[in-house]
């Protein structure tokens, strides 16, 4: 993961990403957040968890991020997951994949640390969003930004089974895919298309899978 936080406001490292943790269950045992920023996740987590691990490149962010987490490892996670002793219970990997040369590499690694039945919930930018056909046909361009969708520093782009096939070639099982609620007209446009809208309307996808 390249770092190019310094472009980035100090918002986009305390993020709580109740859309996400929303999914998960109440009780999460062990848990590693890679990629944890600030702790956002980790104060909506922190009663809902025996333990607290996350990893975090940026150095400011890992710092403040101590204040609520157990044990904060500050760098790159291909570079520091092996001082993590597990097994863990829950794994969380938001907004991190598309950062990473390998990601397939790091799935196999963290499954090396997850305890038998451990959930790993991830979530990535959705590459099928309507908006990126829209500036590559009309505008000429990716529209690459500072942070967001189309943030510079993303590696690798996924679509929803790009997600998938990349975590079970990985070793997980996954569960389910999930997605932000839709708009009044999202869903509108989701019953017209018995359900398939969806690939090209949300931003983002996300997916809860479980160790073999």
């Amino acid at each position: 993961m390249s770092d190019s936080s310094g472009s980035k406001p100090r918002s986009y490292f305390a993020q709580e990403r109740p859309e996400l943790v929303a999914h998960l269950p109440a009780r999460l045992g062990r848990l590693l957040d890679v990629g944890c920023g600030s702790g956002g996740v980790g104060r909506a987590l922190r009663d809902r968890a025996e333990f607290l691990a996350g990893v975090e490149l940026d150095a400011e962010a890992a710092a403040a991020a101590r204040g609520v987490y157990d044990q904060v490892l500050t760098g790159r996670v291909e570079d520091v997951l092996a001082e993590l002793a597990g097994p863990f219970d829950t794994i969380l990997a938001y907004d991190v994949l598309e950062h990473l040369p390998e990601p397939e590499a790091l799935l196999r690694e963290l499954r090396d640390l997850a305890s038998p039945g451990a959930l790993l919930h991830v979530s990535v930018p959705n590459a099928r969003h309507w908006s990126l056909v829209r500036d590559l046909v009309v505008h000429g361009t990716f529209g690459y930004a500072e942070w967001g969708h189309r943030d510079r520093t993303h590696l690798r782009w996924l679509t929803r089974s790009d997600l998938v096939a990349l975590l079970e070639s990985s070793g997980w099982r996954v569960e389910r895919t999930l997605h932000a609620p839709l708009s009044a007209a999202g869903r509108l446009a989701e019953r017209a298309t018995r359900g398939r809208s969806a690939e090209f309307l949300v931003y983002q996808w996300s997916a809860l899978a479980r160790a073999g």
